[in-house]
């Protein structure tokens, strides 16, 4: 797989028109953010054809993907799931939540005292930013995103887990340095999968006599 300004261009496009469609189907306010995940991770890969396109470097467009990537989604994904989940699964969800919101604490910290830059490499890009313990707040990121869908009550919020998961071991293995970008990548066109859930979450018409 490759990528480039306009391959993310049109993933991005679609990506996102998928995410209108999800959001447009909600019939319950608490499953909005999951719905929404789609177009939030459309409008990411949209803000990385930007970065392409600036070459790279400090630009404004590097600042965005990095305040998408880094501190709203940890935060952003556990929140949803547990605001969508059962009265039953909620108390153990609030571990992924309380993770998230640490580690997000610490990426924001980092993205509002430190530079962040992007480097095109080939068919992939690095972002860099200095982040503490970087061991342990990854390990944070990856629990609050991926721990709170594979403890979610719904099966098809575990199979997105389970598929993001997977991507993630892939892209640490294939690309360790742009580990960031091809992840969040994968992540965007995984993220279709929440339109099947939004169907399943429609309530079911009326019957009739």
């Amino acid at each position: 797989m490759c990528w480039s300004a306009t391959a993310d261009l049109v993933a991005g496009t679609v990506i996102a028109a998928v995410g209108v469609v999800c959001v447009a189907r909600v019939r319950r306010a608490r499953d909005l953010p999951i719905a929404a995940l789609p177009l939030l991770l459309g409008a990411h890969q949209l803000v990385e054809a930007a970065v392409w396109s600036s070459g790279g470097g400090c630009s404004a467009a590097t600042t965005a993907w990095a305040a998408i990537a880094l501190p709203l989604l940890p935060l952003w994904v556990p929140v949803g799931v547990l605001l969508a989940a059962a009265p039953g699964t909620r108390r153990r969800l609030w571990g992924p939540v309380a993770v998230g919101l640490a580690t997000a604490a610490v990426l924001a910290y980092c993205l509002a005292t430190r530079p962040v830059t992007a480097e095109i490499r080939g068919r992939t890009i690095g972002y860099g930013v200095n982040v503490p313990w970087m061991p342990l707040v990854l390990t944070g990121y990856l629990f609050a995103t991926l721990g709170a869908l594979l403890l979610a009550g719904d099966r098809r919020l575990r199979t997105l887990g389970v598929v993001l998961a997977a991507g993630a071991l892939a892209c640490s293995a294939l690309w360790r340095l742009e580990f960031a970008s091809t992840w969040c990548a994968f992540a965007a066109v995984a993220s279709v999968l929440v339109l099947g859930w939004v169907r399943r979450r429609e309530p079911l018409p009326s019957a009739t006599r």
